[in-house]
Formats: C-alpha cells, sequence, structure tokens
C-alpha cells in the first residue's frame, strides 16, 4: 500500500453493499411502479444507484421475507430475450400504503448518501 493509494480509495471509494434493511425498502420502490425479478434488480440498482451494490444472498433474503409477509407474490413468467422462464414479483394491493412508505424510506436514504458523497 502507498499513500497515492490511499488517496485513490477516497477519490474514488468502493460500492456500498445494501443490507436486507436497506433492501427491502429498495425493491418495494421497484415493485410500487410494476413488475421484476431479481436479476433486474441488482442490473436496476447498479444503473440507477452506480455507488451501491446488491448481492444475491440479500436479495434473496429481502425477497423471502417480503413473500412471507404477505408483501409480495412471485409467479413464473417468459421474460422476452431471455432463455428460462423468470421468477417475477409483484406488489399485493393490500400493501401499497406500507410499500411507499418503505420506499420513501429509500429514496431519503440513498440522497443523503450521494449529498454526503457530494455525488448529486
Amino acid at each position: 500500500m502507498t499513500f497515492d493509494d490511499i488517496y485513490r480509495y477516497f477519490q474514488s471509494p468502493p460500492p456500498v453493499y445494501l443490507n436486507k434493511e436497506l433492501a427491502v425498502c429498495y425493491i418495494l420502490s421497484v415493485v410500487l411502479n410494476g413488475d421484476s425479478y431479481g436479476t433486474e434488480l441488482i442490473d436496476r440498482l447498479e444503473e440507477e444507484y452506480s455507488i451501491y451494490r446488491l448481492s444475491d444472498t440479500v436479495l434473496y433474503s429481502a425477497l423471502k421475507f417480503l413473500e412471507a409477509q404477505g408483501s409480495i407474490t412471485g409467479y413464473w413468467k417468459k421474460v422476452e430475450g431471455r432463455g428460462r422462464p423468470r421468477r417475477m414479483y409483484q406488489l399485493t394491493p393490500e400493501f401499497r400504503r406500507k410499500a411507499q412508505e418503505l420506499s420513501h424510506l429509500w429514496y431519503e436514504y440513498a440522497q443523503e448518501y450521494a449529498v454526503e458523497r457530494q455525488l448529486v
């Protein structure tokens, strides 16, 4: 390690991995606007919030939690341009209000972190 390495770290810090709580809020922010599947959730996060990452383990743990709570339901669908059917997730209508509250927490967190890092 050199001092230049330290400067480079702060100029271009590594991505931040979401924990399960943040992942739940992020997932809800996406499915509020339409059905989605696991890989798409990960890819969208990297595209829309380039400083964040979501591991498969945390993603599927959060999805299982949301399904167990009755917040989302899953179904299989053949996605155009993809080989095998994907497990799609959709918001349950009775959970819409709570999903809006929790997705708002995600947006606040992401915005606050971006401001702290001077990314906006």
